[in-house]
């Protein structure tokens, strides 16, 4: 509503004159971008800028270079690429041009438009670069789906293959060499269960598949942008930039110019996070902000704003990494059960590593997606390229396989033949069963109410009486359905929040989380009301600094830190894994709600209970004294049977009059379970899922307390694989034109499951909108790697296609919820699982419909048109 009423609230919406204390007048810089990375670098040539255009500064690599700027080593690779080089990827910015004011700025952009600024030597050919990451995911079973298995990623930890190839790519097969005996016990357990699946074995049904998935953008509404103002007299450099990991943001930069020359080294750092206009994981560990501070830095005492146009963010920002796969699956002919299952991924990571190493062992990890296979054995490698780089995007590696997965599962039903719900039925994994990594998942599986809920709809129960209706009218009609699981949580994941209530019962929040149209506010907002009564009046997200009473310190690397240093670690009451990390989609209600509840919690133990015992005159010895969590709140009241209810703004006026606790701050870290500790509150001990806490008394200030007892999730739980996950099941109802190819989705039904839902009304629109992007990734959207993609600068939304109203079934989609298991589950992420299985049921409809199955995203009308007018009258 801010928005639309036309308030300013994304980064790209400010300019100095709407922040308080800033300059009024914004000066401009832009990137020069390379669109060859195939020759050296030898010149950058700005020459036709003369006169009035001439930019006020020029900044290349030597200027970053001379000041003494430090990359971080996460986005390891030059900012911008040096003359004498070849650069690393397509669109690698080369130089920063700053200019005064706005018309210079637009003017000059309009004169370099379409001008070979850029000047490039000999040819090299791409720079090679080692792979992101490689691993070999290796499973046999036990005899029972729930007995410990003979070998597993669990079990035996995680390998990676030691040799490659001429062309980078890993060598998996065993090789008669004395080093590396870990991965070559995977790889002959490996060799084994495709062997098997070669063996020709008439009992078996395999199929063998290739599946290729494109290059694509997460098209956030608004492009990356930032202001930077650093007032070289104070050594102030101040910022506002939108990310989805604002404390991240804030040590990188921090880096960046901690060892620089005096003149480039501020003394304080003052990072301002707006909200994202869209998040879908584009802007977590997003290089921009690197560049938005330089541009700061190299003008000083004049803001500076860096400001993507749509051109530019196609050509910097991080895309979805492109899938080669190949998978063999054999079922058993008689049972219908999968019996064996192997697969190789290969990812296009582009120019900057980012999260393709990651992506590559989570897109392995799901690819079994809803199943149990006894025997598995998956390889997977992320390599360098000259393309944009790759990253974090919406489902990231999960939606690749499970499409390919669920459409090859298709086929299978095809050919055995049975019934695709039935399949499902049979191999779903089941509550206590080893997964792929060979751990079981520790919280809800319901698969089997979602695969009745599927198999019960409409849309499935009428299939062949719409496809006959289509037949009559001379359009094709199909009906797909797939089902998918998505994790939630990364295995590494901390949060911060902070509570505080008034003694007019007014509620302020404070959470380190960042709010990407995942309505993270809003979430936390609920949560926190069912301990304290009140919907928060103030609800401030993005939050780096607020949280200095609990004075935390970390070291190492939660996800490869051994059990050694984090118990060394564990010793000190201020040392945590991790002190923030990333908000993401599947993130927000699982995490970033969390420290916030806990905090609350305290409140209300600490504060409002006893405030409340003594107006209702019950004496600290009474039984009843104890009874706290039967309390509830209703209405703005604390109801407990028998007793008056009682009023808010009543029991917080008491609280503070007691000088009981009224406000809390805690700490809380993850890996596939919270740490847990003690804390003396009062004198009391309290234990929870948090690691630090500091409490305020009436209007005091806040007072760290240390913990005792502290119990983080083993390190070994870093080699385990999720064992979070939520389910989501969709069905699809298309009509193709035979004579254009056009494709109407005439119905659609999906049914997911997400625990508590803490706003149902968000819950419902991160499931339409992750329909409407599973239908522009299927149908439409996609850009080609190199060249001819969005590196060479081109791109715009004329040739990018994404989903519009007009391809959506807009008063035709169903989303149904299940309610949680019971009243105490917690909230699942589920921004992630409603848009994955929408993808292959479209493919699976397609193929309804015309007979052709289609192994290669996006299907576009002109290949339907191909598939339509080969289909059978």
């Amino acid at each position: 509503m801010p928005k639309v009423t036309g308030a300013k609230l994304y980064a790209s919406d400010f300019r100095a004159a709407d922040l308080p204390g800033w300059p009024q007048n914004t000066s401009h810089a832009m990137l020069i971008r390379t669109a060859d990375a195939t020759h050296v670098l030898t010149g950058i040539d700005i020459s036709l800028l003369t006169g009035a255009l001439k930019p006020s500064v020029v900044v290349t690599a030597d200027d970053v270079a001379r000041i003494g700027a430090r990359v971080p080593e996460y986005y390891a690779g030059d900012l911008l690429c040096p003359v004498g080089k070849t650069p690393l990827y397509l669109g690698q910015p080369a130089a920063m041009l700053i200019f005064e004011d706005f018309d210079t700025f637009d003017q000059a952009r309009l004169a370099l438009r379409d001008q070979a600024v850029l000047k490039f030597g000999a040819e090299t050919g791409p720079v090679k670069m080692p792979n992101y990451g490689q691993f070999r995911f290796t499973r046999v079973g036990g005899p029972t789906p729930d007995a410990p298995d003979v070998y597993s990623p669990s079990k035996n930890g995680w390998v990676s293959p030691g040799f490659f190839e001429n062309s980078g790519a890993p060598i998996w097969p065993r090789l008669p060499v004395p080093s590396g005996a870990a991965y070559a016990e995977a790889a002959s357990y490996g060799e084994k269960i495709r062997a098997e699946l070669d063996a020709k074995n008439p009992a078996l049904l395999v199929l063998d598949r290739e599946f290729e998935t494109q290059s694509v953008d997460p098209m956030a509404l608004e492009p990356e942008s930032g202001l930077a103002w650093y007032d070289a007299g104070r050594k102030n450099l101040d910022l506002v930039i939108s990310v989805q990991s604002p404390a991240e943001m804030a040590t990188a930069i921090a880096y960046l110019l901690g060892n620089a020359q005096a003149a480039f080294r501020p003394a304080h750092i003052n990072t301002n996070f707006a909200s994202c206009g869209g998040g879908f994981g584009g802007r977590d560990h997003t290089p921009f902000p690197l560049y938005v501070a330089l541009a700061g830095m190299f003008f000083p005492n004049r803001p500076v704003r860096l400001a993507n146009n749509r051109f530019e963010q196609f050509q910097l920002g991080i895309k979805r990494h492109a899938f080669k796969m190949r998978t063999q699956i054999g079922v058993d002919r008689a049972t219908g059960k999968i019996v064996g299952f192997a697969a190789d991924h290969a990812l296009d990571g582009g120019g900057l590593a980012n999260f393709s190493a990651q992506v590559a062992s989570v897109s392995a990890l799901a690819a079994l997606g809803i199943y149990y296979a006894p025997k598995v054995d998956l390889t997977t490698y992320a390599y360098h390229s000259r393309g944009v780089t790759a990253g974090s995007m919406r489902c990231y590696g999960t939606i690749q396989t499970m499409t390919a997965l669920e459409v090859q599962v298709d086929e299978i039903c095809t050919a055995l033949p049975l019934d695709p719900i039935e399949f499902r039925r049979r191999n779903a994994l089941a509550a206590g069963n080893r997964n792929l990594a060979g751990n079981t998942y520790v919280v809800s599986i319901r698969t089997p109410e979602i695969l009745d809920k599927l198999e019960k709809h409409p849309i499935w129960a009428e299939r062949a009486t719409e496809k006959a209706r289509g037949q009559q009218s001379g359009i094709l009609v199909g009906t797909g359905v797939a089902c998918a699981t998505k994790n939630y949580g990364t295995g590494g994941d901390s949060c911060l929040g902070s509570v505080e209530i008034a003694s007019d019962g007014q509620i302020a929040i404070y959470c380190d989380g960042a709010e990407m149209g995942n309505g993270l506010g809003t979430a936390l907002a609920n949560r926190v009301a069912a301990h304290v009564g009140g919907v928060a009046d103030e609800v401030a997200l993005m939050q780096v600094d607020t949280f200095g009473a609990l004075d935390l310190v970390s070291s190492g690397d939660p996800f490869t830190i051994d059990q050694k240093m984090q118990d060394e670690g564990a010793r000190n009451p201020r040392w945590v894994p991790t002190i923030s990390s990333a908000t993401a989609a599947s993130t927000g209600a699982h995490v970033g709600t969390h420290a916030g509840a806990e905090a609350a919690r305290v409140i209300f133990r600490f504060g409002l209970w006893p405030a409340a015992l003594e107006l209702w005159g019950i004496a600290p010895g009474d039984p009843k004294a104890k009874d706290w969590e039967k309390a509830r709140w209703k209405d703005g009241e604390l109801v407990m049977p028998g007793l008056t209810p009682l009023p808010l703004q009543a029991v917080a006026a008491k609280a503070h009059a007691r000088n009981g606790v009224t406000g809390a701050m805690a700490h809380s870290f993850n890996r596939w379970a919270w740490a847990r500790a003690t804390f003396a509150v009062g004198g009391q001990p309290w234990t929870a899922d948090i690691d630090a806490l500091a409490v305020r008394r009436g209007t005091g200030e806040f007072v760290r307390i240390d913990r005792t007892n502290v119990k983080f999730p083993p390190a070994s739980l870093n080699q385990s694989g999720p064992t979070y996950t939520t389910q989501c099941g969709t069905l699809v109802r298309i009509e193709i034109d035979r004579a254009t190819g056009a494709l109407r989705i005439a119905k659609a039904y999906s049914v997911l499951e997400c625990g508590q839902a803490l706003v149902p009304e968000i819950v419902l629109g991160q499931a339409q909108g992750g329909f409407a992007m599973g239908v522009g990734y299927a149908l439409l959207e996609t850009l080609p790697l190199y060249e001819d993609g969005p590196g060479n600068g081109k791109w715009n939304l004329g040739q990018y296609v994404v989903a519009r109203g007009s391809d959506l079934p807009l008063h035709d989609l169903e989303i149904e919820i299940l309610p949680p298991v019971d009243p105490a589950e917690h909230p699942k992420g589920m921004a992630e699982v409603n848009m994955i299985p929408v993808v292959p049921a479209l493919l699976n409809a397609i193929f309804d419909a015309t007979g052709r199955r289609f192994r290669s995203l996006p299907v576009t009308q002109s290949l339907l048109k191909q598939a339509a007018l080969g289909a059978p009258q």
